[in-house]
């Protein structure tokens, strides 16, 4: 299920791709001051949303613009996207970290995005890096049949 569920993302995720290339392009994605709004909820971080192609892509960068890591999200689903200095410590609903590590979270999560669909949390880990945590916002359902099954609204 989970390698159907991914297929599935990664189809309609190259197909929003190539649609996306068709009109003007988002910029700014992967720098440390894109020429975007900062939605951060966190005053310790910055956030940038780009939306292109029905797929929304959330960059988190520290206080001195260097790109953490960053997610693109669309109908539920999540993808991590390889870039900044923690991707590899992102994690979503259906991607453990691509490198993971027994560091210990040295604070509780901190919110650094929450736009009502989707949330980040940022963590702090002892080995210097910052895990990443993109989800449905509590109290959301990113499945609905999954959901209807457990009585979820």
């Amino acid at each position: 299920m989970r390698m159907l569920t991914r297929a599935i993302f990664a189809a309609s995720f190259a197909i929003a791709t190539g649609a996306a290339f068709a009109a003007t392009p988002a910029t700014g994605l992967g720098q440390a001051w894109p020429n975007a709004q900062d939605v951060s909820t966190n005053p310790n971080f910055h956030v940038y949303v780009f939306a292109m192609g029905g797929v929304e892509y959330i960059q988190v960068n520290d206080l001195n613009g260097n790109v953490l890591g960053s997610v693109g999200t669309a109908g539920g689903q999540f993808i991590t996207l390889p870039i900044g200095r923690f991707a590899q410590q992102v994690v979503t609903p259906s991607q453990p970290a691509s490198a993971p590590t027994t560091a210990a979270a040295t604070a509780s999560p901190a919110t650094v995005y929450n736009d009502g669909t989707t949330a980040v949390t940022a963590t702090p880990l002892s080995d210097g890096t910052m895990r990443l945590n993109a989800a449905a916002a509590p109290g959301l359902c990113p499945d609905p049949v999954t959901c209807s099954m457990k009585g979820i609204q």
